[in-house]
């Protein structure tokens, strides 16, 4: 399809409008710095003097984040909290977010799922990860819990105009959240985009859904190395969930758009430059996506303002955001 770049930037400040609401797997993740100063005299590991910490949003409340900064903070979270130090972090690092942390629920011995790299450096070399240390309780939610997100969702699904359910396979999408937010969706005729790393079957009746390509290889069980069979594979997800469609990212080779018509679009990467860091890069493409959803410009043109807002946070280390102004002056000089 031609891409018509005047009627892209219309489509891209329609998406500002766009109100959202994320669920599913929160978290943060710390980042911790340092300087090497030497090698420690009680084990053989580096001892790094303390330069900085920054707390980062990631998982679903990335995706939030990612929305909040295109549609000024019109985003709200339902998720699980642990009743720990982190919990307050999290709580923290949505409000400066300009996210809506109200239907936050906590779980009394829970972790609330942390993430925390510690980096170090020295005058002869860039900074470079040493170790990361991962908080999360990987049981599914307890029952109580689960009820109460699903009060939650009764007040929450008909104020907002899409629902992201954000899986990350931590526990809080249980089968009965996950249908839940479906039905209440069609009832109050609202959209909801899947991001799924795998079990893609049990997400039935969502509106889109967005897996990269190695988790789409996995659920078909062999290699998609042409258009044709990632065009199939989409359709057999489409078949198995009767979504409206499904977005495929492909990484460097871009991604593709397959609808329940039969029809399929490559989209490849616009805006190549040298990559710094791909995470949270798949959250980015999934909000702005649903964005697009919502405002009524179809699938194709909405992967590809994700497409391009991907191609600006992975500039970035760690998961990143971008914003319109930026997205349309990227427009302005790339080639499309």
């Amino acid at each position: 399809m031609k891409i018509d770049k005047s009627k892209l930037i219309e489509y891209i400040n329609k998406i500002k409008d766009i109100s959202i609401l994320v669920v599913g797997d929160l978290a943060i993740d710390e980042m911790i710095y340092g300087d090497t100063e030497r090698i420690s005299r009680e084990a053989p590991v580096l001892i790094l003097q303390h330069t900085r910490t920054n707390i980062i949003l990631g998982a679903a409340s990335n995706a939030a984040h990612n929305a909040s900064t295109i549609n000024n903070g019109k985003v709200a979270v339902i998720g699980v909290v642990g009743d720990d130090y982190q919990a307050e972090q999290l709580k923290t690092a949505l409000k400066d977010a300009n996210i809506n942390p109200e239907y936050l629920v906590e779980e009394k011995g829970r972790k609330t799922v942390t993430k925390t790299r510690i980096s170090g450096s020295c005058s002869q070399s860039v900074t470079q990860q040493i170790v990361r240390i991962d908080r999360q309780t990987n049981t599914p939610i307890k029952p109580e819990t689960e009820n109460k997100i699903i009060e939650y969702l009764k007040h929450a699904v008909p104020n907002y105009d899409a629902i992201i359910l954000s899986d990350y396979h931590i526990g809080v999408l249980t089968d009965k959240i996950i249908k839940t937010t479906v039905d209440l969706a069609k009832k109050y005729n609202k959209l909801t985009i899947a991001d799924v790393q795998k079990d893609m079957a049990k997400y039935k009746n969502v509106t889109s859904m967005t897996p990269n390509l190695p988790d789409t290889q996995k659920f078909m069980g062999y290699e998609l190395d042409t258009f044709e069979k990632i065009q199939q594979a989409g359709q057999r997800i489409i078949n198995e969930t009767n979504a409206q469609s499904v977005l495929i990212t492909c990484g460097a080779d871009g991604m593709v758009v397959v609808n329940n018509d039969n029809t399929a679009e490559k989209i490849p990467v616009f805006n190549k430059s040298k990559v710094f860091d791909v995470t949270g890069a798949g959250d980015t493409v999934t909000a702005i996506y649903a964005m697009g959803l919502a405002s009524g410009i179809g699938s194709f043109y909405s992967a590809v303002i994700g497409n391009i807002a991907a191609s600006i946070v992975i500039k970035q280390f760690g998961c990143a955001t971008t914003n319109i102004n930026e997205i349309i002056t990227t427009l302005n000089r790339i080639d499309i």
